[in-house]
């Protein structure tokens, strides 16, 4: 089955990665389609939709509309038994669909102190005692499933799991507002920065243009802790190794400088995204190896 998943800016929407996370990490066929949630068009993007009036919203053939980020999960982990949504142990199981449902209707103060920004890392925040709170529970959790279940992996599961789809945007807010304490918590925080789908997810992201920037803080914006992508820079002039863009297939026209090798793309945002952080596409690296 193939399905039509509707987000939001990438930047700032936190359920819109959540959404796009349960059908990247678990290979399912779908098209991304962008909606104007900062950009004032978003009801008029999902009027097709109805009823869903927020992001991220997913379709399939047969009328099939599912507008909120946990019926999604469930859903998909329904129609695909063969996919490990959940872990298989009921117990491991149990903890998880808990801390995902706790997480889709809590940790109001974090959510609204703390909203996701993929554009700025801030230094020197102070989370008020109702965040603090927030994050002291957050870890718990995720130390609980770490030690209990997680030995087989850097998950919360060990595998990767909707646990962990749930939570990707929490440890964007603790990297973002150096949220994280305990051992535990970073390094489950690292293992979302460095991994290759949330990263191409902010590389995206990083080529997003607005009139104005969200969520700003009059704090002093350092460089953002995930891995340092490999130098890339986007060029005017010169040759390109390969004639059609790695992504879409057409015609090249905005050209990059990768390591001193020229390769070119369908259009800027194909470059930009690619320049952001090279070695997490396939389909790009497929170009350097050949």
């Amino acid at each position: 089955m193939t399905y039509d998943l509707y987000i939001g800016d990438r930047s700032y929407s936190s359920w819109s990665l959540r959404g796009w996370l349960m059908l990247e990490e678990f290979d399912l066929q779908f098209q991304c389609h962008d909606v104007g949630l900062y950009g004032g068009t978003l009801t008029q993007d999902l009027a097709h939709l109805a009823p869903a009036r927020t992001v991220p919203v997913l379709s399939a053939a047969g009328g099939i509309v599912l507008s909120d980020s946990l019926a999604m999960g469930e859903a998909l982990a329904e129609a695909h038994p063969e996919i490990p949504f959940y872990p298989k142990a009921p117990a491991a199981r149990a903890l998880a669909r808990s801390i995902v449902a706790e997480m889709h209707s809590g940790y109001a103060a974090l959510r609204s102190d703390c909203p996701m920004n993929l554009r700025n890392c801030w230094q020197g925040f102070e989370p008020s005692a109702a965040v603090r709170k927030d994050v002291a529970r957050i870890e718990l959790l995720w130390q609980m499933a770490r030690e209990k279940f997680g030995a087989a992996g850097p998950w919360l599961f060990g595998s990767y799991s909707l646990a962990d789809v749930f939570h990707a945007p929490i440890a964007a807010r603790f990297a973002g507002y150096g949220l994280a304490s305990s051992k535990t918590a970073k390094d489950y925080v690292a293992a979302h920065l460095n991994s290759a789908a949330f990263r191409r997810w902010r590389a995206t992201a990083l080529t997003e243009v607005f009139d104005a920037q969200h969520y700003q803080m009059p704090l002093k914006s350092v460089a953002w802790p995930g891995p340092k992508p490999k130098p890339a820079i986007a060029v005017d002039g010169g040759t390109a190794e390969n004639a059609t863009c790695p992504y879409s297939g057409r015609p090249v026209t905005h050209l990059a400088d990768f390591d001193g090798r020229i390769f070119g793309f369908c259009n800027k945002t194909c470059r930009d995204k690619t320049v952001n952080d090279p070695e997490v596409w396939p389909k790009f690296n497929a170009l350097l190896t050949r």
